[in-house]
C-alpha cells in the first residue's frame, strides 16, 4: 500500500508541537481589524489548541 500524503491544506493550518499538541490559529483576525478592539486583536493573536473532537482527524489529515 503506497503511503498516504500529508494534507498540505491542514499542513499550512495547524501545527505540532514538542510535546505533541495540535495548534491552530484563531479566525477573525486578518481584516476589518479597526472596529475591533485592541484587547480582542490580541486575544485572536495567540495560538490555541485544537478541540478534543477534532484531533484525531488533524491528525489523519497531517499523517500522525
Amino acid at each position: 500500500m503506497p503511503k498516504m500524503k500529508t494534507d498540505r491544506g491542514a499542513a499550512k493550518r495547524f501545527k505540532v508541537t514538542g510535546t505533541g499538541r495540535i495548534r491552530r490559529r484563531k479566525a477573525f483576525r486578518s481584516h476589518i481589524l479597526e472596529k475591533k478592539s485592541s484587547v480582542r486583536t490580541r486575544r485572536l493573536a495567540r495560538d490555541a489548541d485544537v478541540a478534543p473532537g477534532d484531533r484525531r482527524q488533524i491528525k489523519r489529515l497531517l499523517g500522525l
